[in-house]
């Protein structure tokens, strides 16, 4: 997708009150909020000190959510102290991840013959509801495994979606929702079982669990199928997440092909309240490529 010339002026408007914006941040003063919910990660600026500093510089940005896809394997005390600070400063918590394959194994095998990977996953998701309270997060990752390549498709399909039901009965009393992240398998996860987000549709309708939704990652969808508005509008009921990163590189947007300044749009359309998550890195290293990221979310979110 192209970018529009209303979006390159805001872009190149953003980028010429970068040294304002930094002597303002010197100053203490706290920018405008971001119209919809963007969330940084620890690293996006990094340049700004550790966890809690890094929250501190993106609420004085204007971001209103943060996501840390590591934190169910940071310490209760770290976790706890992540919740205070956004508390503090009014942000929402995003996701975290909730069970994480063991990708060097390729597995879970969610829709295989042996019950073992499908316990384990419930194992995860019973662990993750604690961390989900401490956090004040209502939404959590997860990752529905491999494939397995001596089953069809069609029975590792409802084995997926038994498995599904299941985690949702123990999640939806507590008001938190799994999200599944369909993974691209052209470019970072070959053999994964989900790979696009019409095919979690099919899963969580197939579950029919309000705890049991999808997270659209528009980087792997646009590697994987891209026509991205229309898949948005076809799956939207069972979209419980979102996520943005630019293609190729995965990178803020506006370095890549995906038009998020359209889609940006299309969410103020639809009066999308929730989280995005900033699912990607910085095209620029240091303190430059934190303006450039901060600049580039001022463009889209002005479109």
């Amino acid at each position: 997708m192209t970018l529009s010339r209303r979006t390159l002026i805001a872009a190149g408007a953003a980028a010429s009150l970068l040294p304002a914006g930094i002597a303002a941040q010197r100053r203490g003063t706290t920018a405008a909020r971001f119209s919809l919910g963007y969330a940084p990660h620890e690293g996006s600026f990094a340049s700004r000190g550790g966890l809690i500093e890094q929250i501190a510089f993106a609420a004085d940005q204007g971001f209103t959510a943060w996501e840390d896809n590591e934190a169910a394997a940071r310490p209760v005390a770290d976790q706890e102290r992540m919740a205070k600070a956004l508390a503090q400063r009014g942000m929402t918590m995003g996701v975290f991840v909730a069970s994480m394959p063991k990708w060097a194994k390729s597995r879970p095998l969610l829709g295989a013959n042996d019950d073992a990977d499908r316990e384990g996953f419930l194992t995860d998701i019973r662990a993750s509801i604690a961390v989900a309270k401490r956090l004040n997060a209502t939404r959590m990752t997860v990752v529905t495994g491999f494939m397995d390549p001596k089953l069809p498709v069609e029975i590792q399909t409802a084995r997926v979606i038994d498995v599904m039901r299941r985690a949702g009965d123990i999640v939806a009393p507590h008001g938190i929702a799994m999200v599944m992240e369909p993974l691209n398998t052209r470019t970072n996860h070959p053999g994964v079982y989900m790979q696009t987000i019409a095919q979690g549709y099919a899963v969580a309708r197939g579950a029919n669990s309000p705890a049991v939704k999808i997270l659209a990652d528009l980087y792997h969808e646009q590697i994987q199928s891209g026509n991205l508005i229309p898949t948005l509008d076809s799956c939207w009921s069972e979209i419980g997440y979102l996520q943005f990163g630019d293609n190729p590189g995965r990178n803020e947007p506006m370095t890549g092909e995906i038009n998020y300044a359209a889609i940006v749009r299309w969410l103020r359309g639809r009066r999308y309240a929730g989280v995005i998550g900033m699912e990607h890195g910085n095209s620029v290293a240091g303190r430059a490529g934190e303006d450039r990221l901060i600049a580039a979310y001022r463009a889209i979110d002005a479109a």
